[in-house]
C-alpha cells in the first residue's frame, strides 16, 4: 500500500472516530433550550480538533459529514418548518452550514505564532460562526416561536434570536474554548498538524 493511500485511510479512520465521538457527546447535554438547541459536552471539540490536526479542507469534509447525520438526528426539527422554503432553510442553517463551519478551525490558527492562543482563538472563531448561523435560522425561520416566551413579546425578531440562541452558544462556545485550551497545554502533539 503506498504512503498517500495509508495515510488518506489513517485521516478517514480518524474522522470516523471524530464523528462518532462528536455524535455520541452531542447527546450529552449540560443543558437544553425548549425549541432547539443544547449545552453539550465538548460536542464541537472533535470537530475542531480534526481541523486543527488535518487542515481546512480535511476538517470541512468531517464536519460536513457529521452536519448529514445530525440534520438525520434533528429531522423533526426540519419537518417543524413551516413550508419547503423554511425546511430548506432550516436544513442549510440549523445544520449542513452550522456544523460544516466548525472544520474552518484550522483557518483561524494560521496567523498566530502562540499556538495555544492560536487554537483558543480559532476554537472561539468556528464556535462564533456557529452561532451567527443559529442566529440567522432564529430571526429568518424561527421567529414565531418568540411569542411563546413572556419576555420576547415585545422583542424584534432579531434580538430575540440573539438572546436565545446566545443563551446556548455562549456557554457552549466558553467550555469548548476552555476545552480545547485545557487539551492543548495536556496533549500539546494531538494539535499539531499531521
Amino acid at each position: 500500500m503506498s504512503t498517500v493511500c495509508y495515510s488518506k485511510t489513517r485521516i478517514l479512520t480518524e474522522g470516523a472516530m471524530m464523528i462518532a465521538l462528536s455524535t455520541v457527546l452531542s447527546m450529552v447535554k449540560v443543558f437544553e433550550m425548549p425549541y432547539g438547541g443544547s449545552v453539550t459536552l465538548l460536542s464541537m471539540l472533535p470537530l475542531i480538533l480534526m481541523s486543527l490536526r488535518h487542515g481546512t479542507k480535511w476538517g470541512l469534509f468531517i464536519a460536513f459529514i457529521h452536519s448529514l447525520l445530525q440534520l438525520l438526528m434533528g429531522l423533526s426539527s426540519v419537518a417543524a418548518a413551516g413550508n419547503l422554503m423554511a425546511q430548506v432553510g432550516c436544513v442549510l442553517l440549523d445544520y449542513v452550514l452550522a456544523f460544516t463551519v466548525l472544520g474552518l478551525a484550522a483557518t483561524f490558527v494560521k496567523p498566530f505564532a502562540n499556538k495555544l492562543l492560536g487554537v483558543a482563538v480559532g476554537t472561539f472563531g468556528v464556535c462564533f460562526l456557529r452561532f451567527f448561523c443559529s442566529f440567522f435560522s432564529g430571526w429568518l425561520l424561527w421567529g414565531s416561536y418568540k411569542d411563546s416566551y413572556d419576555w420576547a413579546k415585545d422583542l424584534p425578531v432579531w434580538l430575540y434570536s440573539l438572546i436565545y440562541n446566545g443563551g446556548y452558544m455562549l456557554p457552549e462556545t466558553i467550555i469548548t474554548v476552555v476545552g480545547a485550551v485545557l487539551l492543548m497545554k495536556a496533549m500539546p502533539k494531538q494539535f499539531e498538524q499531521q
